[in-house]
């Protein structure tokens, strides 16, 4: 026997939102709004169990202020520069601090040698 296709839609007997009078149309939004209200309280409880987790279990909850209001104090200014490590063996003027991809300059004066990038050290006083 041949499967039954589902319907879609409203259930049978269900009237559509158009064609209901003032008393069932409030009904209707009251049943929508206390649905709203139920999901909202659930996804509240679920959002707020796993911050909890996130800003540790045993932690005092704060009053008055919401998180995240201003209350750390912000990093004023820049970093001081890096200072050099490797200078070039070619051209003194050249110098890198280490940070981040390694300089043309090095590549090309490492190509084709035996040399290495601690050959490129500068030495301490």
């Amino acid at each position: 026997m041949a499967k039954k296709a589902k319907r879609r839609g409203r259930p049978p007997g269900a009237k559509s939102p158009d064609k209901m009078d003032i008393g069932q149309l409030r009904q209707y939004i009251e049943k929508l709004q206390a649905a709203l209200g139920k999901k909202v309280s659930e996804q509240r409880a679920y959002f707020e169990a796993k911050l909890s987790e996130l800003t540790g279990i045993g932690a005092p909850k704060r009053r008055g202020r919401p998180p995240g209001s201003g209350t750390a104090k912000k990093k004023k200014g820049t970093r001081r520069k890096a200072t050099p490590k490797y200078r070039s063996r070619k051209d003194p003027k050249l110098l890198w601090s280490g940070r981040g991809v390694t300089p043309v300059w090095m590549r090309e004066e490492m190509k084709g040698t035996k040399l290495k990038k601690e050959d490129f050290l500068i030495a301490k006083a």
